[in-house]
């Protein structure tokens, strides 16, 4: 149908020069011009197609017109309301029709409204209770009005009549346009149309030196890309990092994956036989598989103090593998990071501030990805994010730790917290932390926190009155509670759902 039009339309100009008013175009299969709005728009497709290829030019010229309401078209259908009564009743001396009768007939609206505009045209008559026909035969006026609207989109008659069918609500009007139609620099009365690809058969063959094509346009908008949206990880990710940049906390280098043991176990004081060591909690390198040598003096200072003891630590008297402590592996915590910050402070001339005094205090808070050999489940994965934060300072205690927590998780909203009494080998005391999830209906662990060990802390040579707090809490179980997620698998893994991610909103703690 397209193809015909666009055919009807170069005909016509190839006749006439130009086409003053589309709307005297007779399309194919009609027997009538292209009065209405439809056969307009299907003109118009057409033009457009034939403009893209400069066959011709058009101008749009705009025009009032109506269309029927649904209570319009039924009347085009099945004829005006008072035309339906008029035929549901018969002539005085026949079966009387009484006023409940006609609205089992024609419907409760029809003999309401039909009833006053028959008896104002004279049509019908009552006799008692019963109605009767007034005269023999009607011409009705309202419904040839709506089969020409529907034909020319207006009436012969004028504004008073379209007045009075937009005062019963059976049309309304719309705008609408009809073209004046010239021919274009390319105009041919051939609808071929010209080629959008140079393809590999077209060279083989040779037609493309033949071939005409389309002209490219510069100024056509490209398909709007989808724009890229932050995982919800992310966004907790960045409110965390947020609040602890309120508190005034140091962000700490975290993008070293691969430690060695040395750093990961020995320096926080766990004892080289600790389960934690073995192959199935923890991911060990094949390729290297041994670490650079670390400071020796510290190195020695630590392997003394788990071999024999010191600073007032009898030690864990066991043997000490030097194999052992350079085995490259995959982080279990980012802890270990800590400890070299904290390594770095206190072999630092001046403190951490460079000045001349000895220690500083310090904040500093890392998030980053940790690994662990463990069966996944809803809760738990063997790859997941930690949040780590250390304080030093002289004199401070377990009671800054909680309260600390406390004020951390109340800035996302998190404030239904308990505390459990726990063992790390690095920390005493120790406590785990855990919240409330209501989807799962019970308390889950978050987070792990304690007091470092002077075990720890004195080999690295900081004083010995300094104390350091350390922390470290999940980052996917926070999320989990804040999106109202219940399985962890959902959240981060091929099950994840894009539609969700891109849907997620924004955290504001």
């Amino acid at each position: 149908m397209a193809e015909a039009i666009q055919q009807l339309i170069l005909d016509t100009l190839e006749k006439n020069e130009v086409i003053e008013d589309s709307r005297e175009l007779i399309l194919p299969g009609e027997a009538s011009p292209a009065v209405t709005q439809d056969a307009q728009s299907a003109i118009i497709a057409a033009l457009n197609s034939l403009l893209s290829r400069n066959m011709v030019s058009y101008e749009a010229h705009e025009i009032l017109s109506y269309c029927l309401t649904p209570e319009g078209e039924q009347i085009a259908e099945q004829g005006s309301h008072e035309a339906r009564v008029w035929a549901a009743l018969s002539e005085k001396g026949g079966n009387p029709v009484s006023i409940k009768d006609l609205k089992t007939k024609v419907g409760d609206e029809s003999a309401k409204i039909g009833q006053g505009r028959a008896f104002k045209s004279g049509w019908i008559m009552k006799d008692g209770e019963n109605l009767y026909k007034a005269v023999p035969a009607i011409k009705d006026i309202t419904q040839e009005e709506m089969k020409e609207v529907v034909a020319t989109g207006t009436l012969q008659a004028g504004e008073r009549a379209l007045a009075e069918l937009r005062k019963r609500k059976l049309i309304i009007q719309k705008k609408g346009q009809w073209y004046s139609v010239a021919k274009g620099p390319e105009f041919t009365t051939s609808t071929a149309k010209p080629e959008t690809d140079l393809t590999a058969d077209m060279i083989t063959s040779g037609s493309w030196k033949t071939s005409t094509y389309k002209k490219y346009n510069f100024d056509a908008e490209g398909i709007p890309p989808n724009g890229g949206a932050l995982h919800p990880l992310l966004k907790v990710r960045e409110e965390f990092r947020n609040i602890f940049l309120e508190m005034g906390f140091a962000e700490m280098p975290t993008s070293q994956f691969v430690e060695s043991g040395f750093w990961n176990f020995d320096t926080l004081f766990v004892p080289q036989q600790h389960p934690a060591r073995d192959l199935q909690d923890t991911f060990y390198i094949s390729d290297p598989a041994i670490s650079k040598p670390p400071p020796k003096d510290y190195y020695d200072r630590v392997s003394q103090v788990h071999t024999v003891g010191g600073f007032g630590s009898t030690g864990y008297r066991a043997p000490w593998s030097d194999e052992d402590s350079r085995k490259l592996l995959l982080r279990t915590h980012t802890t270990a990071r800590s400890a070299y910050m904290l390594y770095k402070l206190a072999t630092r001339p001046g403190g951490l501030n460079g000045d001349k005094g000895g220690f500083k205090p310090v904040k500093m808070f890392s998030i980053d990805r940790v690994f662990r050999n463990e069966a996944t489940d809803a809760t738990h994965l063997a790859e997941f994010h930690q949040v780590e934060g250390v304080v030093a300072d002289k004199g401070i205690t377990l009671g800054d730790l909680i309260g600390f927590m406390q004020t951390f998780f109340s800035k996302m909203g998190i404030t239904n917290l308990r505390f459990k009494p726990a063992y790390n080998p690095y920390t005493e005391p120790s406590l785990e932390i855990f919240a409330f999830h209501p989807m799962l209906n019970k308390w889950v662990e978050i987070g792990n926190s304690g007091m470092f060990r002077p075990e720890m802390l004195e080999p690295m040579g900081l004083p010995r009155d300094v104390h350091a707090l350390g922390w470290g809490l999940s980052l996917e179980r926070p999320t989990m509670i804040r999106y109202g997620i219940s399985n962890i698998r959902t959240l981060v893994g091929h099950k994840v759902s894009i539609e969700g991610v891109e849907k997620s909103a924004a955290v504001r703690f």
